[in-house]
């Protein structure tokens, strides 16, 4: 019988000591202001809270679209997780459209905004996502880049003149937004169509359960 509860009790010590971490659910934060993103999460079902990162976006020099959307993610998961407490996975990221090798921002007017649309228009860019993951309080890590092909109609200088006067393109990288009125003007895209609004939700899924994260 001693033998028999010896045993019992090694049993359930080793239980409490090296199985812990299975059984600690991980919040989310979702490194970022973006309404957009957080809609993505929130409608496919995901938990989270809110840090933002403001972080200086000006491309580097020379710097390609994957290196900027990279370095962007990995700079703002670094500020979040260094403010957050775990367990939890900080989730960071950063899109850009690119046509011609050129990184296509913000507009900061609206002619700037004209000027691009007329840039895409009868045309395909990409768009690039690049997000960083930090496991806490270990700090594993994960990152990963996700590009998808768009193609633009021909637009019309009517058209474009209509599209600025819905104040849509004002705040959106390429001065369009596929979810709302600009999508009349995409016939066909190639990959992830979540990657064009700014979060590409199944490789994100994918990443955050090799990371350890669950549901349940």
């Amino acid at each position: 019988m001693t033998l028999l509860l010896a045993s019992a009790s090694c049993f359930i010590n080793r239980s409490v000591v090296f199985f812990p971490s299975e059984f600690v659910a991980m919040k989310l934060i979702l490194a970022s202001a973006s309404t957009r993103r957080a809609e993505i999460l929130r409608a496919a079902g995901f938990s989270f809270v809110v840090l933002s990162s403001a972080v200086d976006e000006t491309p580097f020099p020379g710097e390609s679209p994957n290196v900027h959307v990279q370095r962007l993610a990995e700079a703002k998961a670094e500020l979040v997780a260094a403010r957050a407490v775990g367990p939890a996975i900080v989730i960071a990221a950063d899109t850009v459209i690119s046509i011609d090798g050129l990184i296509l921002g913000k507009p900061r007017s609206a002619d700037d905004a004209r000027h691009t649309l007329e840039k895409l228009s009868g045309r395909t860019h990409s768009v690039v996502t690049g997000v960083a993951l930090i496991r806490l309080p270990d700090a594993e890590r994960r990152t990963f880049i996700e590009s998808t092909l768009v193609h633009f109609a021909a637009l019309s200088s009517e058209e474009i003149l209509r599209y600025l006067a819905t104040g849509e393109p004002h705040d959106k990288a390429g001065s369009y937004a596929i979810q709302g009125h600009a999508g009349r003007f995409i016939p066909r895209v190639e990959g992830c169509y979540f990657n064009i609004v700014g979060l590409p939700l199944s490789r994100l899924y994918h990443a955050l359960v090799d990371l350890g994260w669950s549901e349940d």
